[in-house]
């Protein structure tokens, strides 16, 4: 059995199933753990799952605290967020030591470090699986920097140290706790684990395509980046008859949604801004996931949850906070973006994009107005971006990043 340690939202755990599945075309027995919200979502592809029992609601985390951690963007306010979540990792370290017992290999997601130590103690392989680049580089500044920083060799690597001491410092006093009330030390070798790739025991897989960043050519050997891990829906969405006229209606639409970093207390100011920014480009828009609305123009349309896979190719260019995993969705949908990055990573994707000539000038959800959505809409369709998009949307298309880094894990395996 394998077991992937997760943590996150739904969107951050997309995709850790894509490379499960991949896995089990490999025939290994493979199984994610994460909190027991996810049950039912990481079942409903066939994926074992092992419950994590506690939740936000009965580990009483503070709200006030989850917004902050989820708006956090400059580097201090990151570092204060991280600092503030790690004492509820205490309270869950036994059950994802747990769930590594009887297995053959851990993979584990970089918020979920458990998993490097459990492997150690239990005499098994280990893979760090991360949705993003993050081990340290010359060549280009980390995620929580790229865009907002000029690109030197001391800035870049600098950049790396923050990002995994950010990383680190949320889990780090969970495992260290865990261990010296288990077995009454810290674990050997307790440190940091992120750039302990020196064998093929310990590899590095990368959820990337090198057409979005390329992978650096002083990386280790065992790190590997081989392409996005898209996952493949089990069936055909259909959508409902209102969606389906209205896509059929028209020109095609823009979508806008922020996924889990949209907060409530933003709907009526948020979604007046959107309105008017579509009517002042002369688009039409399908806001996603903000709830329902008692009336809307003629030209938008409210829907809730939906597989990115099957309405991205449907419009004309996607708005969105910028989360690695909608980013990668727009850009295998050929089609442009336009990014509001709210916080963390999401600056980096929104600067990337534009960069590429996929998307449009980021606007920070701070900075957002009804001109300036209207403004980035109106570059975002424009043909050179639309053509830069499909380009791109094509070599994304001829890498299988979740194929290939599976076989690099069952590689490791027959090792």
């Amino acid at each position: 059995m394998i077991t992937i340690l997760c943590a996150g939202s739904r969107g951050d755990f997309q995709p850790y199933i894509a490379l499960a599945m991949e896995l089990k075309k490999l025939g290994k027995d493979v199984r994610i753990t994460g909190m027991r919200d996810f049950e039912g979502f990481i079942r409903s592809y066939g994926i074992d799952f092992y419950p994590i029992q506690a939740d936000f609601e009965s580990l009483n985390v503070d709200k006030k605290l989850l917004k902050q951690a989820s708006s956090a963007d400059n580097l201090v306010k990151m570092l204060l967020a991280f600092n503030k979540m790690k004492k509820y990792g205490i309270l869950i370290a036994n059950e994802f030591y747990s769930a590594c017992e009887g297995s053959e290999l851990i993979i584990y997601h970089p918020g979920c470090t458990m998993g490097y130590f459990a492997a150690e103690k239990l005499g098994i392989p280990s893979v760090l699986a991360s949705p993003f680049p993050m081990h340290k580089t010359k060549e280009q500044t980390s995620v929580i920097q790229y865009g907002r920083t000029k690109s030197t060799a001391f800035r870049n690597i600098i950049s790396y140290k923050l990002l995994q001491s950010m990383l680190w410092l949320a889990s780090k006093d969970s495992v260290k706790g865990y261990w010296k009330k288990q077995f009454g030390s810290i674990p050997k070798n307790f440190g940091c684990p992120f750039e302990r790739h020196t064998d093929k025991k310990h590899p590095a897989v990368v959820s990337c395509s090198n057409f979005v960043f390329k992978r650096p050519s002083d990386w280790n050997e065992n790190i590997h980046q081989r392409g996005y891990w898209f996952v493949e829906e089990q069936t055909e969405y259909t959508p409902s008859a209102e969606l389906s006229n209205f896509l059929n209606t028209g020109d095609k639409p823009i979508y806008i949604g922020f996924g889990s970093v949209f907060q409530e207390d933003q709907k009526d100011a948020l979604s007046k801004l959107i309105i008017n920014a579509l009517a002042k480009s002369g688009k039409r828009g399908i806001i996603c996931g903000m709830g329902k609305f008692n009336k809307l123009p003629d030209n938008v349309i409210a829907i809730g949850s939906i597989p990115h896979s099957w309405l991205f190719e449907r419009v004309s260019a996607v708005c969105h906070h910028g989360g690695a995993g909608t980013t990668s969705a727009g850009f295998k949908a050929g089609v442009p973006s336009i990014i509001i990055p709210f916080a963390n990573d999401q600056h980096a994707w929104a600067y990337r994009a534009y960069d590429l000539g996929v998307g449009s000038k980021p606007i920070p959800i701070k900075t957002l107005t009804s001109d300036n959505l209207a403004q980035a809409i109106n570059f975002a369709v424009r043909d050179e971006v639309k053509t830069k998009a499909k380009a791109l949307a094509k070599n994304i298309a001829a890498e299988n990043g979740a194929r290939d880094c599976a076989k690099v894990i069952v590689n490791t395996l027959r090792r």
